[in-house]
């Protein structure tokens, strides 16, 4: 297959300019102005933005969360990536409190096979890592998956102490893995939670009530403390509030290698939506909860000034009918949003429509950051010659209005949008992985199971 775009304003990490790219099979070949080659298909793409694939660094797929289980799988949350213009996701497999980190992985692989409609790849969560097992990690990096995700949170399913968290901090240092943290101190939280209920709160909003800003930047400051002991390479997932920005920004400052990632509800929406009659709010009951506006300002300024390098999605939905379990209890509902579809055009709405975000910065923070933190550059997340022609064409004048009842904004499997009414003035046109178009004019053309795994290198330091 080759495929000719012609006159499209290119924007990477680093560049910005008009010129035509020419692919052949899955690989960018020539990118120059005016190319005369011909090609089995051409797209005009004047007056258009060309950015790399999307990559989305946090999604949760197919995902069991006691006894429902998120409801996109493979194959409807790929194909909505794709409509909103992300090209690779990078799912958890989770392993089981005293089994092998490879029954997880397997398991992983199978949900994954011939349905993916974009590429994949895989971070693992670890519950438990005893003294001895810890080779375990060694051949997990051989396999192509060299980022670990850790919890201190949730002491009844994924916590891990002091001393475990150390363990396998200090082999990833060996190893070259990224460690990921969900950081929040699970331990004090399930206190405040268990007194809440104990007084009768048992609204959805007590789901945030009971989870304070301070133990996501008492968590953080303790993580970013124990990997700088290992000299472990440190990445916080979903980051929600300016307490937890604090100890990421010192740890930066001496040079610490830590990252942080937010995403688009910690950035556009707030603890406000708690509040709405009845049973609404549980539609937002995620982990970190929604904050305030002044969180929200302080997490755009980190994104703007470089201490957040990703924005992920956490894409983790559940439709209402299971949110329901928690009618009479907040701590029965489970926890997780959609938004995998509306990442980009949201960034790009608020982002760079405000000049918050640069063209480049937001390329930086959708796709080439995450490629390069995670062993995929310059594979992914870029556009050059010999990368893979992953490219979304992306028009910066369509506007839609992302609803659940809008068929153009909305192809993932669940019954509500998290940013329902929201107005976006730019939206993804035409998506390609690895040179064949899978999204023509907002629709998906493609087929379940063109998405490959992605076997990725360990954390290369010169590449950041």
């Amino acid at each position: 297959m080759s495929l000719l775009v012609r006159n499209g304003r290119i924007i990477t990490a680093a560049d910005d300019y008009v010129a035509d790219l020419y692919i052949h099979g899955e690989k960018v070949t020539l990118i120059g102005t005016k190319l005369d080659v011909e090609a089995e298909e051409v797209i005009d793409a004047s007056g258009k933005f060309v950015f790399p694939g999307g990559v989305d660094p946090h999604v949760h797929l197919d995902l069991p969360v006691g006894a429902v289980i998120s409801s996109d799988d493979y194959e409807t949350g790929t194909r909505a990536a794709a409509c909103g213009g992300t090209t690779t996701v990078l799912d958890f497999p989770t392993q089981e409190r005293g089994r092998s980190l490879f029954e997880a992985l397997e398991l992983w692989h199978q949900k994954a096979h011939g349905k993916a409609c974009v590429d994949y790849g895989f971070h693992m969560i670890v519950c438990d890592l005893p003294p001895g097992r810890e080779a375990e990690l060694d051949k997990l990096v051989e396999e192509g998956v060299p980022s670990i995700k850790l919890f201190t949170a949730y002491p009844d399913r994924l916590y891990v102490d002091d001393a475990t968290l150390y363990r396998v901090m200090r082999r990833a240092a060996d190893l070259g893995a990224v460690v990921m943290m969900h950081a929040e101190n699970g331990i004090v939280i399930d206190e405040i939670v268990r007194a809440a209920c104990a007084e009768g709160h048992t609204e959805p909003r007590w789901h945030a009530l009971t989870r304070p800003t301070l133990m996501e930047g008492e968590a953080v400051h303790r993580c970013v403390a124990i990997a700088r002991v290992a000299g472990a390479v440190l990445y916080v997932v979903h980051m929600s509030s300016a307490a937890a920005l604090e100890p990421l920004r010192a740890a930066r400052d001496r040079g610490q290698l830590v990252f942080g990632e937010t995403c688009p509800q910690y950035l556009l929406l707030d603890h406000s939506l708690y509040e709405k009659p009845g049973f609404e709010g549980a539609k937002w009951v995620m982990t970190p909860p929604l904050r305030s506006k002044s969180d929200q300002a302080e997490l755009w300024k980190a994104l703007h000034m470089g201490d957040l390098q990703t924005v992920g999605t956490d894409h983790c939905p559940f439709c209402m009918a299971d949110k329901e379990r928690g009618r009479d209890s907040f701590v029965k509902i489970p926890n997780g949003a959609p938004g995998i579809e509306n990442r980009m055009a949201l960034l790009f709405h608020a982002g760079v429509r405000t000049g918050a975000l640069t063209l480049n910065r937001f390329v930086q923070v959708t796709s080439t950051n995450a490629a390069k933190i995670f062993g995929l550059f310059p594979r992914k997340g870029t556009i050059a010659v010999g990368s893979d022609a992953d490219l979304v064409i992306f028009d910066p004048e369509r506007k839609e209005t992302i609803s659940v009842n809008n068929p153009r904004t909305h192809h993932m499997r669940v019954d509500y949008s998290a940013y329902e009414g929201f107005t976006v003035h730019g939206y993804p046109d035409t998506v390609v992985l690895r040179g064949q178009v899978i999204v023509r004019d907002g629709e998906f053309v493609g087929r379940p199971g063109c998405g490959q795994f992605l076997a990725r290198k360990p954390f290369e330091e010169a590449v950041i």
